[in-house]
């Protein structure tokens, strides 16, 4: 039987990974559109769909380079999961 604290531990690490996994894609995405806020503030161009096109290409340049250190961190955490399954099975 897993013990709660097993379960905590397993919770704590992934949301971990899902926030180290996830932080460089929205970090592209908040400079982005900070960059085309001030942009369009010194513009005096007040189109809100102006941010939509470049926080994609952003996002999707960003996918491109760093896709597989993504895939890479949430395939050694599963991995990681999957090898100590076992053990979460014998504690209690």
């Amino acid at each position: 039987m897993i013990t709660q604290e097993a379960v905590l531990d397993i919770g704590r690490a992934a949301i971990y990974n899902i926030i180290l996994s996830a932080a460089p894609i929205l970090l592209i995405s908040l400079v982005i559109g900070l960059i085309v806020s001030i942009f369009q503030t010194v513009t005096s161009i007040q189109e809100q769909t102006l941010t939509f096109v470049p926080k994609i290409l952003g996002v999707f340049v960003g996918i491109m380079l760093g896709g597989g250190w993504i895939l890479n961190n949430m395939a050694s955490f599963m991995t990681d999961l999957w090898s100590n399954f076992s053990y979460y099975l014998s504690l209690g």
